[in-house]
């Protein structure tokens, strides 16, 4: 019976809500990079979206962890790639 209800609690990154918010914002920035001008395709336009791709992807590898505490420390990146990305945003709009 135990291991039935281990199972049943058994989740992946892609349950988890902050990791489909996470995917939202990746979409919404690939949409609004799209407008960008062309010259910053390998610039500002390119960091911005590995800014946020990086936070998913750091909630997707800290769920793969065994430990809760490891999870935890990878996802104590996630406010610093938000802060690259917000701040990446002033270059284009002052």
């Amino acid at each position: 019976m135990r291991k039935d209800k281990e199972k049943q609690q058994m989740m992946t990154h892609e349950d988890l809500d902050i990791w489909k918010l996470g995917i939202e914002l990746v979409e919404k920035v690939y949409e609004m990079t799209a407008e960008f001008p062309k010259e910053e395709m390998y610039g500002l336009t390119n960091q911005m979206r590995r800014a946020t791709v990086s936070i998913p992807s750091n909630i997707s590898e800290g769920a793969a962890r065994s430990s809760k505490k490891e999870f935890i420390k990878i996802c104590q990146n996630i406010p610093a790639a938000l802060l690259r990305g917000y701040s990446l945003n002033f270059y284009m709009w002052p």
